[in-house]
């Protein structure tokens, strides 16, 4: 046996061992996990189709194929390889609905680098790969081999040496995102392994969202704080205010359906404490804040606007809309705030930190002149370590009930079926982690009955996540013994 066919055995057998790692069964006759493909005959590796992998369990052990499969295309000469999450060329079967699955495209994409391609559409096998891979020199081996299959290679990954530990990482990420795409785990040592072999692809950034939104504010001034509800909006617009280090005054409002210019800026009231019709001047949270920082300009004011798209903007903000411009050069045109008050600029030490739900889909939606206009920051339901104890972490004996805890499980379930089931505007639908914290086992129940269970009950009867139904209605039927169907 060659040096290359060494090496083929050696891969073969690791993908063969991590299958059984992560839930895979082909001892039995029938329902077997997968159907083993190897086209690597001493013809075929001489740049004519030599291919090798798992396809889906339906299919024949020869000719062509149908549906997602694990595909490796070895190289000789010790050049690299090529990994892939391919598509028969017999199109689809019974992986179409699969292929238009969100958190497929979402999986694969994470395991790619720079030698790595993911097409934006899993179910497109028409459209070839690009010339950076096709034409890749290191590829140049196989290239009539990778020009055979380059509308069914909807994500590829480049490996220089698959033996390597960095070959063999890049390796069993693919065959568990093959695994988790087949759904072959049926134990928690099974989606243990699975999701170890995946980590060190999902490697998440640490941020300080309370200095990151600071740094942003004091270069644009003008920002907006926008994601699902329970992610902490107004918390952290509050929290951004009270990190400053300077001298700092803080002005809040709540915009609603009925907020106008005259409560936001200016207006005249009744004088309910006169016997006679007299009216009085009423100067709105804007033009006391605008003042304030006007008259001490030694110290930072800030404006928390929250719910911004609950009100009429253009009717709330009228003809002040033209000064939020964070670095306008020429200031000569002069708008009145208020009679004898008149400005032609927003003084540099004030500034607007605006809230807005994305998941509130009965609201306005915002001027394209106002997203020039303001910064836009997204907050996303995020697990909580620190200050709440997270549940994972404590057992039920340890729980007190003058405490919060962040019940992890629970989260991770719903932000799990979020990931895999939603489009990127459905992903906006997501409940926050404030959801997710209770004090107790039933108060979290209770939540999730009361709280939780109403709003994705309301998001499909609105036709969103629609995928995700049945999903759902698993997590709430073992979770609190209530169908979304009754």
């Amino acid at each position: 046996m060659n040096e290359e066919n060494i090496r083929i055995k050696n891969v073969l057998e690791f993908i063969r061992q991590k299958a059984i790692e992560f839930g895979a069964n082909n001892d039995k006759e029938f329902n077997k996990s997968y159907i083993e493909r190897n086209n690597t005959g001493s013809d075929s590796l001489k740049d004519k189709g030599a291919y090798f992998g798992f396809i889906h369990p339906e299919e024949e052990s020869g000719g062509p194929f149908h549906d997602f499969s694990l595909t490796i295309f070895p190289c000789i000469e010790d050049k690299p390889w090529l990994v892939c999450l391919g598509i028969g060329s017999s199109g689809f079967k019974n992986d179409y609905d699969l292929a238009n699955y969100p958190g497929v495209r979402r999986l694969f994409s994470k395991l790619i680098n720079e030698k790595g391609f993911c097409k934006s559409d899993f179910s497109d096998i028409e459209t070839p790969l690009p010339k950076t891979i096709a034409n890749s020199e290191d590829l140049e081996q196989i290239k009539n081999t990778i020009k055979t299959y380059t509308k069914v290679l909807p994500v590829c990954q480049i490996v220089e040496n698959p033996e390597s530990e960095e070959g063999k990482k890049i390796i069993a990420a693919f065959v568990a995102g093959y695994a988790k795409l087949r759904n072959w785990s049926s134990n928690k040592e099974q989606r243990k392994a699975i999701s170890d072999a995946l980590k060190p692809f999902f490697k998440e950034e640490k941020i300080d969202e309370v200095e990151e939104i600071n740094n942003l504010l004091i270069d644009r001034k003008y920002i907006v704080l926008q994601g699902p509800p329970g992610t902490g909006k107004t918390r952290t617009a509050k929290e951004v205010a009270e990190k400053i280090k300077i001298r700092t005054k803080t002005f809040f409002t709540q915009f609603h359906a009925e907020t106008s210019f005259s409560d936001f800026i200016f207006g005249i009231r009744p004088d309910l404490n006169s016997n006679h019709l007299l009216y009085k001047e009423n100067l709105g949270i804007f033009t006391k804040a605008l003042k304030y920082a006007e008259e001490n300009s030694g110290e930072r004011v800030i404006l928390i606007i929250d719910e911004i798209n609950r009100a009429n903007l253009s009717n709330v903000l009228g003809p002040i809309f033209y000064l939020f411009e964070h670095k306008m050069d020429k200031w000569d045109v002069e708008i009145e705030i208020s009679p004898d008050f008149k400005i032609n600029r927003l003084p540099d030490n004030f500034h607007v930190i605006a809230t807005m739900n994305t998941a509130d889909r009965s609201l306005s939606v915002v001027d394209f002149a106002l997203r020039r206009r303001f910064a836009w920051y997204d907050l996303k339901p995020t697990p909580i370590n620190g200050k709440k104890k997270n549940l994972a972490n404590v057992s039920v004996s340890e729980i007190n009930n003058s405490e919060e805890y962040f019940f992890l499980e629970d989260f991770s379930k719903i932000n799990e079926i979020f990931d895999w089931y939603a489009s990127s505007n459905e992903l906006s639908l997501q409940p926050g982690q404030g959801y997710f914290i209770a004090k107790s086992e039933e108060e979290m129940k209770s939540r999730i009955q009361y709280e939780i269970f109403p709003l994705i009950k309301e998001y499909l009867q609105e036709g969103l996540v629609r995928n995700a139904k049945e999903e759902f209605n698993n997590y709430f039927a073992s979770r609190i013994n209530q169908s979304l169907f009754e």
